[in-house]
């Protein structure tokens, strides 16, 4: 059951990150059910954003956006970052484990999701020469999530610094690998599907 200090401490981790990361780790301080909250309201923020931002900001058509997909995607590259990063620090003698992971990564979106929306409503009041205060307090906001995440990794697992920019790296390039293989798992099954309905097809015309 999620208590009060669970739905705060991601605010203490904002402030607190190298302490706050560490107490995940040892001390079992986080939430997966909060992390994964935190990841959902992004996912929503995000898409808010892409949907109603102003203007001034926004090039996006509001109808190409589909909401659903866009937070089902947020949650599943969440989900693939962290059975990537969990496959490589095991191989690397990392000490986080897979719940770990996923609360880092939700935990250091927190800045985005607080920042987003904010901003969406801000961008309906600036003129077309005051658009980079819209940039500059999303870049912020996205450069923390950045920060966080990397000290986050860093200190689950015990790492370096230059240790944690390499599993970093070796962790996309393990996303890559992972959604190679599965479209090609996707390809040689739609393949034997295909092969069995034209067998079928062909069985039945000389029946």
């Amino acid at each position: 059951m999620l208590n009060k200090e669970k739905l705060l401490y991601p605010f203490y981790i904002i402030s607190h990150p190298f302490d706050g990361f560490y107490e995940i780790r040892h001390r079992n301080k986080g939430s997966v059910a909060v992390s994964l909250i935190i990841v959902f309201l992004f996912g929503l923020s995000f898409s808010i954003t892409r949907r109603y931002a102003g203007f001034v900001v926004n090039r996006i058509n509001p109808r190409s956006v589909n909401s659903i997909a866009e937070i089902f995607s947020v949650m599943l590259a969440v989900l693939l970052f962290s059975a990537a990063n969990w496959s490589i620090t095991c191989l690397m003698e990392g000490e986080g484990r897979f719940r770990d992971i996923i609360t880092v990564a939700g935990y250091s979106m927190l800045p985005m999701a607080l920042t987003f929306i904010p901003t969406t409503i801000l961008s309906w009041f600036i003129a077309a020469d005051e658009e980079n205060l819209y940039y500059l307090i999303n870049g912020v906001s996205i450069m923390l999530f950045v920060f966080l995440l990397v000290i986050g990794i860093m200190t689950i697992h015990g790492f370096g610094f230059g240790k944690t920019l390499i599993t970093l790296f070796l962790t996309f390039v393990s996303i890559i690998l992972i959604i190679f293989v599965v479209l090609l798992l996707f390809y040689l099954v739609n393949q034997v599907y295909l092969f069995l309905e034209s067998l079928y097809t062909e069985l039945i015309m000389r029946v």
